[in-house]
């Protein structure tokens, strides 16, 4: 009886630990599959520092600063921007206010009742942003300003302090989407939930880039683009990957893929941003 039931636990215990290992297994295909762990975010870097937003202030990062290059304004002038839609919105599109101005909307916080427009105007991201440059553009010596000051000139805020908080992570990703540094932009992702629309992802670089060329073509979009301006619609391609379901950016012999993250050797190096879409999923 004793022989019999210790051949019993020694058959046991492999199959307990064959089920065992199996339901490892499984959880950890599980979590594989589902990403469940994956932390979305997209990180500018510069020099030693790295600053981390999230995939939809990131997007909203980007048409602002598309926008200061489409002006022809300095790199400054992104930044300033930048560090005051975080302050103000943190780059989300509120639809709003605070105690500070019940009817304040938008990524700046701007207010229909002191003449930044309707609130539908305000609530739209492409006019709040060419309105918020409009009025730095007033602003004389804006370039040589610290952030707190120029965006106090423009805004008016009772916070205006506050604006300092953000300038060195509003410089990073400044410098990354206006083009000044090179795959200096880098976002983590899961996969995509539906199939990328060419005619989409062309209407919104439109918004932030008129002018330039774009071919679409079996999934992708190529656009012409080069120098910093080729480097600043790649990183905004990046930035806003998670929004349009793009897979993969490629541009000067470098190209970025959702699936790995950061920007590795490979891809055309040519005066040309390929923006390769995601399938259906």
């Amino acid at each position: 009886m004793v022989r019999a039931r210790r051949r019993r636990g020694m058959i046991a215990l492999p199959l307990c630990l064959l089920l065992a290992g199996g339901g490892a297994y499984a959880a950890v295909r599980y979590i594989q599959e589902s990403q469940t762990l994956v932390r979305e975010r997209c990180t500018a870097v510069a020099g030693a520092e790295s600053f981390d937003l999230a995939p939809d202030q990131a997007a909203n990062a980007a048409l602002i600063a598309g926008i200061s290059v489409q002006r022809g304004l300095p790199p400054r002038a992104a930044s300033i921007a930048l560090a005051t839609a975080i302050q103000e919105s943190k780059l989300r599109n509120l639809d709003h206010g605070d105690k500070a101005g019940l009817d304040s909307r938008g990524l700046f916080q701007q207010r229909p009742s002191q003449g930044w427009g309707s609130e539908a105007e305000v609530m739209d991201p492409v006019y709040a942003a060419n309105r918020f440059f409009t009025e730095l553009e007033k602003v004389d010596g804006y370039e040589q300003m610290a952030v707190t000051e120029a965006a106090q000139r423009v805004q008016r805020s009772a916070y205006p302090a506050a604006y300092a908080d953000h300038e060195a992570e509003g410089r990073a990703f400044a410098s990354a989407l206006t083009g000044q540094s090179p795959a200096a932009l880098d976002c983590v992702l899961k996969r995509p939930t539906a199939a990328g629309d060419p005619a989409t992802v062309q209407a919104h670089l439109s918004a932030s880039y008129p002018g330039l060329d774009q071919v679409t073509r079996d999934g992708t979009v190529t656009v012409a683009a080069a120098g910093a301006t080729g480097w600043a619609v790649a990183q905004w391609a990046v930035a806003s990957a998670d929004e349009l379901q793009i897979e993969s950016v490629a541009y000067a012999g470098l190209g970025w893929t959702r699936r790995d993250g950061g920007w590795e050797p490979g891809g055309p190096n040519t005066g040309n941003v390929v923006i390769t879409l995601a399938g259906e999923p």
